[in-house]
């Protein structure tokens, strides 16, 4: 898509076609085509049936990949752009956050493992008393005793 073409499309002057939008994006037509049929997308179509993305399209495709890379489901993205209900986004919007955080915590602590092990002299890591309580930490909770 030309920068032109681009900006008068992000703009709501003009439309745009699934190939151009899927390019803007770095995204295959498929990817599109499938969040249309999950109920993520409504493209307006032409005479002929085509599909025609508006600057409206622009934001919610920038929205759903966001979304994604925050570890929303694509079944949980339409459920928050659907509902009216205000309460009911919100609670799973707390609900989402509170897993993302953990995720968080869990990679924070996987890249401690991992930067202990590159900082490691021993030969053997299973050796090393940092490495191994970095191991034990997660796994105390699951302690039978």
């Amino acid at each position: 898509m030309k920068s032109s073409e681009r900006a008068a499309a992000a703009s709501g002057a003009q439309t745009t076609t699934i190939g151009a939008l899927a390019e803007y994006f770095g995204l295959a037509t498929h990817v599109l085509r499938h969040w249309e049929g999950v109920g993520l997308l409504t493209p307006r179509r032409d005479t002929a049936g085509r599909r025609r993305y508006s600057a409206e399209d622009f934001t919610r495709v920038a929205v759903i990949l966001r979304a994604k890379e925050a570890g929303l489901s694509l079944a949980t993205i339409r459920d928050l752009a659907a509902t009216a209900d205000a309460r009911r986004r919100r609670d799973t919007l707390k609900a989402e956050a509170a897993a993302l955080r953990a995720r968080i915590a869990a990679a924070q602590a996987s890249l401690e493992l991992i930067e202990c092990a590159l900082g490691c002299d021993h030969d053997d890591l299973t050796r090393c008393a940092h490495f191994r309580q970095l191991v034990a930490e997660p796994t105390a909770a699951l302690s039978v005793g």
